[in-house]
């Protein structure tokens, strides 16, 4: 007998390029778009093995744990790298930006997450751009969590490399990501003899053999499934339309910031101001004396699909995610995740209003 998701013919050149070109759209740009066939780490990686090599001088921006990475990436292509941390419970400003360029004039490259879910906050590309477009630099954007969830407009903002992956607020498959690569970001890879070449880090074998070959042949076998729910993503983007899906998004981050500062206890935003504050997920402070993970772990204990999470690493212990994207950003998972942490605080004998909680939640969102 035969199987939907088993017996699929092979996906056609024709419809992989209909999809991206979906997607270019999604992105509103007339730059190449590549569908790289992997988690959004491979274009990421890929974007910055391609352009950088010794010789280039980057300024990466830490807002949180994967600006990290890429500093780390930078220096082992042989880059000179200048960081620009800020904490994570802030943004990154355009003054910071352009100070650190005024600092070490040389800087060719810059590298910037837009939205950083780990941490909860959102930075202010197009201002930063601008900075970035009058230095001259390369820009390289993660925009992995918040495309669909805020504005992400690569060709307005001057952004050369622009990846973002559809497993966050576009609610589709992690197996699948996308990149828009400018001319002049062509340029410095065809110039960098160290950017991959031949490797499924490549962006130059589908700049080569793909997008200047008309885009008749396929690189490889693209995996169907992870394909097919793309497409079926946009798909749904385009129903519900951009517009109202980053509307929802930002009605969940409100909605989640205004109850968890009505249901008290001492539980409170991590990242200070709300303009800061991404769209994609809310970051919180666990309350003194309690261990973030204890709480997220209660609260799952009472509703297991909730999208709860401890902070990773150093803020295991006093940070909580409510990732509120894609299919989740919705005022009942809102409602539920805060009823069951207060419940949680509740149980740790912290005294919480969880119905002043439900009422800001429902008064907060558009």
């Amino acid at each position: 007998m035969t199987h939907p998701f088993l017996d699929l013919a092979p996906l056609s050149a024709e419809h992989f390029a209909s999809i991206e070109d979906r997607v270019a759209r999604l992105m509103d740009t007339s730059q190449d778009v590549v569908i790289m066939q992997g988690e959004a780490l491979l274009p990421l990686e890929g974007a910055i093995r391609g352009t950088a090599a010794p010789g280039t001088v980057a300024l990466n921006v830490i807002t949180g744990p994967y600006g990290q990475t890429f500093g780390d990436w930078l220096r082992d292509c042989g880059a000179t790298v200048h960081d620009l941390a800020v904490p994570f419970h802030t943004a990154v400003t355009a003054e910071q930006v352009r100070a650190a360029l005024a600092e070490h004039p040389e800087i060719d490259f810059v590298s910037l997450v837009h939205a950083e879910a780990a941490t909860g906050n959102t930075n202010p590309v197009a201002e930063i751009g601008a900075v970035v477009r009058e230095h001259g630099a390369l820009f390289y954007l993660d925009a992995v969590a918040s495309i669909a969830a805020e504005p992400v407009l690569p060709d307005a903002w001057g952004v050369d490399l622009c990846v973002i992956g559809a497993q966050k607020a576009m609610g589709g498959p992690a197996g699948v990501s996308a990149v828009s690569v400018s001319a002049r970001a062509w340029e410095r890879m065809t110039a960098n003899e160290q950017a991959p070449r031949h490797s499924y880090l490549s962006l130059l074998d589908w700049k080569q053999r793909w997008i200047d070959g008309g885009r008749k042949a396929l690189l490889h076998a693209p995996a169907q499934l992870e394909m097919l729910a793309l497409e079926a993503c946009v798909e749904r983007i385009e129903s519900e339309g951009l517009d109202a899906l980053m509307a929802r998004h930002a009605s969940a981050a409100a909605a989640t910031r205004a109850g968890t500062l009505a249901l008290g206890g001492g539980l409170e935003p991590y990242v200070h101001e709300a303009r800061d504050a991404a769209p994609v997920a809310t970051t919180l402070r666990a309350p003194a004396g309690t261990d973030a993970r204890e709480l997220v772990a209660k609260a799952l204990a009472v509703d297991p699909v909730l999208p709860l999470v401890a902070g990773g690493g150093a803020l295991a212990q006093e940070m909580i995610r409510v990732n509120h994207y894609g299919p989740q950003a919705t005022r009942g998972v809102v409602q539920s995740s805060l009823a069951a942490l207060g419940g949680a605080l509740a149980e740790a004998g912290i005294a919480v209003d969880l119905e002043g909680a439900r009422k800001a939640v429902a008064a907060a969102w558009q």
